[in-house]
């Protein structure tokens, strides 16, 4: 977890980008946030193309979790900076009126991204007769039960598949003056209540509903709000040059071992066949799944602490400040600076490449072609984007 104090000053400024609620800041911003931020991103674009050559190079081949993991740890600590301001700033209704604003903005952009992945699906099968995609990606209800299944789709109790973590994070939004309020007094009371949340709610299996079909959110924001609280902790005490979690030259050890067991273990079938089993094992004796499973919904101790080892191990590495000011490193910090206009237009390109692909086997020219096409689309977007807010100031 990124420890300077010029990241917290930095970060105002790029949340404030982001969120339309911090300007103007003439201190020097650290990277490190916008660059990993920004990478996160271009590993999802990636991964939400199934089957593609690229995908074996993203980090969810190299570790227990993937960049979803990331994006949430990072939103947290962009958060705990960028709203920790507002709070200690403006009236408490206004604060509260700024986080709610924002999660407002993630409800609309999500239905805006559904309303065209539909469409999208739609246009393959009418003009292309393309109808596969039709019964995919949780699209199958909309074609026996429309009418509920649009309520779902307002009601955010239907998702369509990669077009499923705005809602969490919007949930997550909701509830974070209540983190902040807390988090400024208390930050490790917080952090237990929070560990208490997700781990009941993991072993209770406790999540929002889903409609009209029957199961819940695929992103469980009970589960899920843990790695944002502890990302939110770490931007309250960055704005104040601080770590939430010290150096220690132990747990910097205890980590590095952590992700390089993970590393092994997927790239190695020994390993992982007799870690697969040991897990199981476990289970049998009475071990909840949470603990002894790789499980996404409930966010499984073996993601979590793979998440935040890697963040935690990252946040130790001098070089990485200066890696991330270089030129080369200068595309993926401007996704970070404007990444929901990024993952939108990525998952729009996405659903768009699942139609022309129509579920076919890794094709090196056409994955070429359709994912390097997407990201000259994507820093497209963002120049512009960034060439606007420089103008306008």
């Amino acid at each position: 977890m990124p420890n300077s104090s010029n990241l917290a000053a930095a970060a105002k400024s790029n949340i404030g980008t982001e969120a339309g609620i911090v300007a103007n800041t003439k201190t020097k911003r650290d990277l490190r946030l916008d660059f990993f931020r920004g990478l996160a991103l271009c590993m999802i674009f990636i991964n939400h193309l199934p089957n593609n050559f690229y995908e074996i190079f993203t980090n969810r081949n190299f570790g227990f979790s993937d960049s979803a993991e990331g994006f949430v740890l990072m939103s947290g600590m962009a958060a705990g900076i960028a709203y920790g301001a507002v709070f200690a700033r403006v009236s408490l209704w206004r604060a509260f009126a700024k986080v709610w604003g924002r999660a407002w903005q993630l409800y609309q952009t999500h239905l805006v991204i559904t309303v065209l992945a539909i469409g999208i699906v739609a246009a393959g099968a009418v003009l292309f007769g393309i109808i596969d995609p039709l019964f995919k990606n949780n699209l199958k209800a909309l074609w026996g039960t429309p009418l509920k299944t649009i309520v779902g789709f307002v009601s955010l109790g239907h998702q369509m598949g990669y077009v499923n973590i705005l809602p969490m994070y919007m949930v997550l939004l909701l509830g974070t003056p209540f983190f902040i309020l807390i988090g400024r007094k208390h930050p490790y009371f917080l952090a237990l209540l929070s560990l208490a949340g997700w781990a009941l709610s993991a072993h209770f299996r406790i999540n929002l509903p889903a409609y009209p079909n029957e199961g819940g959110w695929f992103f469980n924001p009970l589960c899920w709000q843990l790695l944002f609280v502890l990302g939110l902790l770490t931007g309250l005490h960055l704005r104040d040059g601080k770590r939430f979690i010290p150096f220690n030259w132990p747990l910097v050890i205890i980590c590095s071992a952590y992700l390089l067991m993970s590393l092994v273990w997927k790239e190695w079938s020994v390993l992982s066949k007799l870690g697969n089993n040991t897990l199981r094992d476990l289970n049998q004796l009475g071990f909840p799944y949470w603990i002894t499973s790789f499980d996404k919904t409930f966010l499984s101790l073996p993601r979590l602490l793979h998440i935040l080892s890697l963040a935690y191990v990252i946040s130790v590495i001098p070089l990485v400040s200066a890696m991330c000011k270089t030129k080369f490193a200068a595309p993926i910090v401007l996704f970070g600076q404007y990444g929901l206009a990024i993952f939108a237009t990525g998952t729009v390109l996405d659903i768009t490449f699942q139609v022309i692909k129509n579920g076919g086997k890794v094709d090196f020219v056409l994955d070429t072609i359709l994912i390097g096409g997407g990201f000259i689309v994507l820093y497209l977007v963002a120049f512009t984007k960034n060439a606007l807010a420089v103008r306008a100031k």
